[in-house]
C-alpha cells in the first residue's frame, strides 16, 4: 500500500476505526479482526509530523523550521500525539556507571565485594 493509497483509504473512512479482516503472506491468509498498530491509527497529518520527528533526530528547532511553528506548538502537538498512544511500561533501571559504582564505594555504601560483582555485571 503507498502513501497515496493510505491517504484515500483514510479520507473514505472519514476517520473511523478501521479493522483489518484478512492478512496475506504469500500463498498463506489468515483471517479474523485485526487492529491496525498505534502509528496507523494516527491521522495522516500526525503520521507525517511524526515521521519527520523522526527524520529529524528528534531535532524540535528542525521541526519549528520544517513546519514553520514555534517550540511550544511542536512540543504541544507531541504531547498531544502522545497522549493518543500507549507506552510499554519498564521497570528496567539502567546499569550503574562504571564511576557510580565507585562513587558508592568510596562513599562506604557498598563494599569491594559489591563493587567487583557490580563492574563484572556491566
Amino acid at each position: 500500500m503507498t502513501m497515496r493509497d493510505w491517504q484515500e483509504l483514510t479520507a473514505l473512512t472519514r476517520g473511523a476505526p478501521l479493522v483489518v479482516e484478512r492478512v496475506r503472506m504469500g500463498d498463506i491468509a489468515i483471517e479474523g479482526a485485526f487492529e491496525l498498530p498505534q502509528l496507523a491509527r494516527l491521522t495522516m497529518e500526525d503520521q507525517v509530523f511524526i515521521a519527520a520527528f523522526l527524520k529529524s533526530h528528534g531535532s524540535i528547532k528542525e521541526m519549528e523550521q520544517v513546519f514553520g511553528i514555534s517550540y511550544p506548538t511542536v512540543k504541544a502537538r507531541l504531547n498531544r500525539i502522545a497522549g493518543q498512544l500507549e507506552f510499554i511500561e519498564t521497570d528496567v533501571a539502567p546499569a550503574p556507571s562504571r564511576g557510580g559504582i565507585l562513587d558508592r564505594l568510596e562513599r562506604g555504601e557498598i563494599d569491594a565485594a559489591t563493587a567487583i560483582r557490580e563492574l563484572e555485571a556491566r
